[in-house]
């Protein structure tokens, strides 16, 4: 299975600064010892491609570091040209992942997931909305080899992220063609949510058995939505930040909780042969190696997937 990386852009942050930017790195050394992925260094989304879906003074503004204060607090990075490099390249992990999904069935972003950047700002931690450059990219790609004859590519977004995806949402508000899921934390980040086509708010403390509740009630309303065609791809945000150790998540998961989440995701897209990028998205244990333990065990859950749907040979390719 492909999977994309670009932890070598590493920023540079101040002492004490809470976000965990080792754990991209570690996830990978971690996965290298694994059998069965095929790791690719990721290349930079180009201001083309990140204006199918941010405003073109916003790209130019981060690009340049040209930011008001207000909105460089908002993303929660300080400017610097690595800051920028990286956010272009963990967009170009999640195209290129995209692209290998549609043709092997399943691969990875190492990274990605950055679902509160608007099109005109970013916000926690996330720049540039990788998901939704790379769906709007996708479509186009998709227009463009087969024709208007053929449709258009219908999008799912999965966000199981513990904090609601308020800038996917924005993003694609008056989009038809892409459908955003976020099963999240009522009370947590965001706070001002935006509003998806289907939100899930959870209470805090949930534990596993009502979330996985929850999460096959939203799957059966998101094909239930699509009974006059599937989505030809899902972006799936895997964040492992819903853990009962997480700093920012506030819910109650358990490891076995999470994977048993994987499971039922891949399954569900599998079944009914839908292609799924997957995004690792957030993760802020205390302890990092156990966000790590997390990540890796929704990678190898997403390789399970990839191997059973390859072993079948075919193809349902649902996509109108």
């Amino acid at each position: 299975m492909q999977a994309f990386h670009s932890d070598h852009y590493v920023l540079p942050l101040p002492p004490g600064h809470r976000f965990p930017m080792p754990k991209y790195r570690l996830l990978r050394e971690r996965i290298e010892g694994d059998a069965g992925f095929r790791l690719r260094e990721s290349p930079p989304a180009s201001e083309g491609e990140l204006a199918l879906a941010h405003e073109p003074a916003y790209i130019a503004a981060v690009f340049q570091g040209t930011l008001s204060p207000a909105l460089q607090r908002e993303i929660g990075f300080p400017w610097s040209e690595r800051m920028v490099e990286r956010s272009r390249r963990s967009v170009g992990a999640t195209i290129a992942a995209a692209r290998a999904a549609l043709a092997e069935g399943v691969a990875a972003n190492l990274a990605g997931g950055t679902h509160h950047a608007s099109a005109d700002k970013g916000g926690g931690y996330c720049v540039f909305n990788d998901a939704a450059v790379a769906a709007r990219l996708m479509q186009a790609e998709w227009h463009r080899r087969r024709g208007s004859a053929a449709g258009g590519l219908r999008v799912a977004v999965i966000d199981l992220d513990v904090h609601q995806g308020n800038g996917t949402a924005a993003i694609f508000r008056d989009d038809p063609t892409v459908f955003t899921l976020s099963l999240h934390g009522a009370k947590n980040f965001p706070f001002r949510k935006e509003a998806s086509d289907l939100d899930v708010e959870l209470p805090d403390g949930c534990t596993d058995a009502p979330y996985l509740a929850a999460l096959d009630a939203a799957l059966d309303e998101l094909w239930a939505r699509h009974r006059g065609g599937l989505p030809g791809l899902v972006f799936y945000l895997a964040g492992a930040d819903p853990h009962e150790a997480d700093r920012l998540g506030r819910l109650k998961l358990s490891a076995e909780g999470l994977a048993e989440r994987d499971r039922r995701v891949f399954a569900a897209c599998r079944e009914r042969g839908i292609p799924v990028a997957v995004s690792m998205a957030g993760g802020y244990g205390h302890d990092i190696g156990v966000t790590v333990d997390i990540q890796r065990r929704t990678l190898l859950e997403a390789l399970t997937s990839w191997r059973q749907w390859n072993a079948r040979g075919a193809w349902n390719n649902p996509a109108p």
